[in-house]
């Protein structure tokens, strides 16, 4: 890449079908290069497939982009020099290479469909796959000079279809007539193109027109646990509309599909995307397949939850509470805050938030029945919860505190001859329906002096 060439690179997905990661990794990697780059990131809709486009997915497409945050420069509502940005408005664009093609003597007609006429020495052999004899061409090799796999050489033997006998063109057409009129420099796309790169690099020959840099990424492996082989589709988190369902950050989920083949030379994980785009290099990519890890998501996800600030994290949580009916608009920002400043660093995932602090905002809440049978099973519960009781009361509301309440503890730990936690488990139990979650002292002051007592006694008039 020369130091004035301005990199133009595009993103080029089909509406046939909801959004799978592997076609946002190819998103992301354009999108990263063309910023790593300062350059533009064209979004293009291969949309002459009429029977299986639909407009659900292709909105599905802008949705999803969106909520990654790759914005495109050029492109549908964007606009641009080098439109129309979807295929099926760009007949007269194809019909006009085509034609070129023809005056140049490389376009011939066979039962209905348009080829392309490969140059080279020709001769007849038996296809076994047809059962037929086949013209074969001995053309010249093509060196596809990949920035990630190094030369790959490749030969092609037969002409191939441009147009259908639907009258419909062919992907390998409108792909190289698209790059070649929108003026892209790059082509970075997944590694089952890799086979179509030389028919293209005969076209762009044919056309008169300097091909671009390719790069083609590696295979995206399922994960280990459930099974082998290519990621589909139909694999659980394969699909990006997953993980908007199941509440993941955007951030987290571009992090992770960052990770998917490429990787920095000291190997961090966990990366803002300002750091991602620095450090982003084509040639840092792996040739090999990536591993599809859905632990790893799990922990990317986590560790950018837990550096969100409590204002961040509220504005995402809030939704998730109030669809659970946990926490809806009338809950005060600031008591909501310093709810979730206590849930941060424990909640591994939003979609787990509700479940886990719901006790934090209503009396009507879940019992772990474990729980209650180890903290009341216990022949002292009911001293130890008088006890607990009479202590905390003793607190005055104007010194509700986490430190007034450990000294609370310390006190009552010193008159009968123990540990201060030795009464934690009842009191969490007896105030939350679980055994585990914040830190106890803290998660006592959040919650309140005249709350906590409420339910102090509540559980004492239970036992009676």
């Amino acid at each position: 890449m020369s130091s004035t060439e301005k990199v133009r690179v595009r993103f080029a997905p089909s509406p046939t079908g909801y959004f799978h990661i592997g076609g946002a990794r190819t998103a992301l990697f354009n999108w990263l290069f063309a910023r790593r780059h300062d350059g533009v990131f064209v979004l293009r809709v291969e949309d002459t497939d009429k029977e299986r486009n639909t407009p659900e997915y292709l909105n599905l497409i802008y949705e999803s982009l969106r909520w990654l945050g790759l914005d495109w420069d050029e492109g549908p509502f964007a606009g641009g020099d080098c439109g129309p940005y979807l295929q099926s408005e760009r007949g007269d664009i194809y019909r006009a290479h085509l034609d070129k093609l023809r005056a140049a003597g490389r376009v011939f007609e066979k039962e209905g469909a348009l080829f392309f006429r490969l140059e080279g020495e020709r001769h007849t052999a038996y296809d076994e796959y047809h059962k037929a004899e086949i013209e074969k061409v001995k053309s010249a090799p093509v060196v596809i000079d990949d920035m990630i796999r190094g030369p790959v050489e490749r030969v092609e033997e037969r002409d191939f279809v441009l147009v259908r006998s639907d009258g419909e063109p062919t992907f390998h057409f409108v792909n190289v007539v698209d790059d070649i009129t929108m003026g892209i420099t790059h082509v970075i796309r997944g590694e089952d193109h890799l086979s179509n790169t030389s028919k293209h690099l005969h076209l762009y020959a044919a056309l008169g027109a300097a091909p671009p840099r390719f790069a083609h990424l590696p295979l995206i492996l399922k994960d280990r646990a459930h099974g082998q082989g290519k990621m589909s589709k139909r694999d659980k988190g394969a699909l990006v509309e997953e993980y908007r369902a199941r509440h993941y950050l955007p951030a987290a989920v571009r992090n992770f599909l960052a990770l998917l083949g490429w990787s920095p030379k000291d190997d961090s994980e966990v990366m803002d995307i300002g750091e991602i785009i620095e450090r982003f290099r084509l040639e840092d990519v792996q040739k090999s397949p990536a591993r599809f890890d859905e632990k790893k998501m799990d922990h990317i996800n986590f560790e950018h939850l837990k550096r969100l600030p409590t204002e961040t994290y509220a504005w995402c949580a809030r939704p998730v509470l109030d669809a659970a009916g946990v926490a809806g608009d009338d809950v005060e920002e600031d008591y909501l805050q310093r709810v979730l400043a206590l849930c941060q660093e424990k909640v591994d995932s939003l979609a787990n938030l509700p479940d886990f602090c719901a006790y934090f905002f209503t009396d009507d809440y879940r019992e772990d029945e474990k729980a209650r049978k180890k903290t009341l099973g216990k022949p002292d519960a009911a001293q130890t919860l008088a006890e607990v009781t009479e202590t905390l009361e003793a607190v005055p509301a104007a010194g509700w505190n986490a430190a007034t309440l450990g000294a609370a503890f310390e006190s009552l730990a010193a008159a009968k001859d123990n540990k201060p936690f030795a009464w934690w488990p009842l009191t969490r139990f007896a105030v939350s329906g679980v055994a585990a979650g914040p830190d106890f002292l803290p998660m006592l002051e959040v919650l309140g002096r005249e709350r906590v007592l409420a339910r102090l006694n509540r559980l004492r008039g239970s036992l009676a």
